[in-house]
């Protein structure tokens, strides 16, 4: 097929079709390097058309504390006493660039979590 830039929903979901088709092409292959392509086409669409929800900060470092068992006190070496962290889980305060460093680091999170959008 002659790819081009994918401008509709349906051409879109074409080339995920296809792309799926595809994906385990023979490096070096005709297949290949239409993947090659597709996924350019298809990350561009998604790039213009897509836009992915806002993460409240607070809420994924309550998912990631809940995925390892952990309490507020298990955060008070990062954030300093049980108000502290009390006050920033509740949203009364709001999260330093310092303490939004050490979240990061401690639960191996994305620095973009912490960032507003642009």
């Amino acid at each position: 097929m002659n790819w081009k830039i994918l401008k509709t929903k349906a051409e879109y979901n074409k080339a995920i079709k296809r792309t799926m088709d595809v994906f385990h092409a023979e490096s070096g292959s005709p297949d290949a390097d239409e993947l090659d392509l597709l996924l350019l086409l298809v990350k561009d669409y998604e790039d213009k058309h897509i836009r992915l929800p806002e993460l409240d900060p607070i809420a994924v470092i309550k998912l990631k504390m809940e995925e390892r068992g952990l309490k507020a006190k298990d955060l008070e070496h990062l954030i300093g006493s049980k108000g502290h962290v009390s006050s920033i889980l509740s949203g009364r305060r709001e999260l330093t660039l310092k303490i939004a460093q050490k979240l990061k680091n401690y639960f191996q999170l994305p620095a973009d979590i912490f960032l507003p959008a642009a």
